[in-house]
């Protein structure tokens, strides 16, 4: 099984929220950071990972995106602020 992680962004004012799912976490936030992954990260500066999941098979972190995607905002930031009461960006701790 491949591993994988579903992961929640945000830009330093945390006024924007992104979702993503992937198999390689650092690789994939150091996309975000040089504002290589996606257009909307880039366009947003949404680059400082705030809260990530691991699942032991990235078919479950997918479809655990896809149930993130559709929770209203205010619980999305309560669950990162389970995590990360501080909002600190937890990048720099991998």
């Amino acid at each position: 099984m491949i591993e994988g992680y579903v992961y929640m962004l945000s830009n330093k004012n945390r006024t924007v929220l992104y979702i993503g799912a992937t198999k390689n976490l650092k690789t994939r936030i150091e996309l975000h950071i040089s504002g290589k992954a996606t257009e909307f990260t880039r366009k947003y500066n949404v680059n400082e990972l705030l809260y990530f999941e691991k699942y032991s098979n990235f078919h479950d972190a997918f479809e655990r995106e896809k149930k993130l995607k559709n929770w209203h905002k205010d619980w999305k930031w309560n669950l990162i602020k389970l995590e990360n009461p501080n909002l600190k960006n937890i990048y720099l701790e991998l």
